[in-house]
């Protein structure tokens, strides 16, 4: 595949960046499409929608190639893009009231009722040549979804000059170093990281991506070599084991959670880096950034981005991509080292009132963490009859399997509280538990707590 070195276009001139016709901008297994063939393809899907009457258009692509397209088409017409967060039939169609028509591909089932126009690339004329204006890109307008997975899915209103501006940022930190390389990725493109970083981000810098995702960590194993970039989440990263044997990429990256700085190492160990791990929310975008050389490894505020702290410890921050010159706070407990250095201590809004007294669940998990028996913990609060108690999802290590065979489970639970105890007040220590092999996350690293919650139920 040619690699050969493109310039960087902000997202208003992408389509105009000048590129050999059979550059690849998305490549699969046996197929790439060409610039050529996307230039084409926006082309004539923008015309069809320009005479479409629908205003607010929803994307929703298992094919992250033909996402670019419904994404710049939409661009292009002058629609406003609504993005779900997933494409599963029913979460989409509780959006039905954000958007007048759904674009999608013949790999998402649609549900009665709802209006949609489905693309694939055999449908486009790739003989066009198109010209391209230059985009308002602040006239652009772009919703996207919060994850839901604790609760009703969060619209994010954004413009498109925000998302080129962050991109813009993006290449400034790594660009250099992912030069002539190609993109994997294990994260959809419906959530603002996998939107930035596996599509637009690649496009503005002439980066050819995967057409799909890989989903499982042989794929990824498989598919690393000296010339890729992998763009994961700790959803995926976790899951790599001792068994697997890796080969060098060029760069990990990683977002969407926290994580361990155990599976950081084993990330360097089979790919010769450790993970970029990069902060942010749809709300804010990403702000920070951090390699963990050390579990105690402190976040880098990303250039451009103002911070401070509130009455209570939680960041603040101000920067163009986020909202212009209005400050936007966070829930997020920090501590600083200097002006761009800080350490994150948990979020504020994961603390709950149980019998008048405030308890943080965060704590909570850092204490069940903190025992050799317990590798990774999720507490969740349950009410039950009139009381609010909490419950722990949690996964053992190899001590603490060994342990919960030889005392069997009701001595192992009653060792556990008694343990915790020497940290906790009664009403802060989980009442319910359940054991996993891996506590439940969406592709973006999002713990599920519907998921989680149901366990209890059950």
């Amino acid at each position: 595949m040619n690699l050969a070195t493109a310039e960087f276009s902000s997202l208003a001139n992408v389509m105009n960046t000048k590129h050999q016709d059979t550059d690849p901008v998305a490549f699969a297994h046996n197929s790439v499409r060409t610039w050529h063939e996307f230039q084409g393809d926006v082309a004539q899907l923008s015309q069809q929608l320009i005479t479409h009457p629908a205003q607010r258009v929803a994307l929703c692509f298992s094919s992250s190639y033909l996402f670019a397209v419904g994404f710049f088409a939409s661009c292009y017409a002058n629609k406003v893009i609504i993005l779900p967060g997933n494409y599963q039939t029913q979460a989409v169609a509780e959006l039905n009231d954000h958007f007048d028509l759904l674009i999608h591909d013949d790999q998402v089932i649609v549900a009665d009722g709802v209006p949609t126009l489905e693309v694939g690339s055999a449908d486009f004329d790739t003989y066009l040549k198109p010209c391209f204006k230059t985009l308002q890109l602040e006239q652009i307008s772009i919703t996207l979804f919060t994850s839901g997975s604790s609760g009703k899915a969060k619209a994010i209103n954004k413009t498109l000059k925000q998302l080129d501006t962050e991109i813009a940022i993006l290449e400034s930190l790594w660009g250099e170093q992912l030069a002539n390389a190609r993109i994997e990725s294990t994260v959809s493109h419906q959530h603002i990281y996998g939107l930035l970083f596996r599509v637009l981000w690649p496009l503005c810098a002439g980066r050819a991506f995967a057409k799909n995702n890989l989903e499982f960590p042989e794929q990824v194993i498989h598919h690393a070599d000296k010339n890729t970039v992998l763009i994961s989440s700790p959803a995926l990263l976790k899951r790599l084991t001792e068994e697997h044997r890796g080969s060098a990429l060029r760069c990990v990256f990683s977002s969407g959670g926290p994580l361990p700085s155990s599976a950081a190492n084993h990330s360097k160990a089979l790919f010769a880096h450790l993970p970029i791990e990069v902060f942010g929310s749809t709300e804010t975008g990403g702000i920070a950034y951090r390699q963990q050389h050390a579990s105690i490894t402190p976040w880098q505020l990303f250039p451009s981005v103002e911070a401070e702290l509130n009455s209570e410890s939680c960041l603040r921050l101000r920067a163009e991509h986020i909202a212009g010159e209005e400050w936007y706070q966070t829930a997020d407990e920090c501590h600083f080292h200097d002006k761009v250095t800080f350490d994150l201590k948990g979020r504020t809004d994961r603390v709950v009132k149980i019998e008048e007294k405030r308890v943080s669940l965060v704590e909570v998990e850092r204490r069940l963490e903190q025992l050799d028996w317990i590798q990774e913990s999720a507490v969740i609060p349950l009410q039950d009859g009139n009381r609010l108690t909490l419950c722990a999802v949690i996964v053992l290590t190899d001590v603490g399997q060994q342990v919960i065979e030889q005392l069997g489970k009701g001595k192992f639970w009653l060792s556990l509280r008694k343990n915790l105890r020497d940290w906790l007040e009664p009403i802060a220590i989980p009442r319910k538990y359940r054991l996993l092999d891996e506590i439940p996350l969406n592709s973006q690293g999002k713990r599920q707590v519907a998921e989680i919650e149901r366990l209890f139920q059950e």
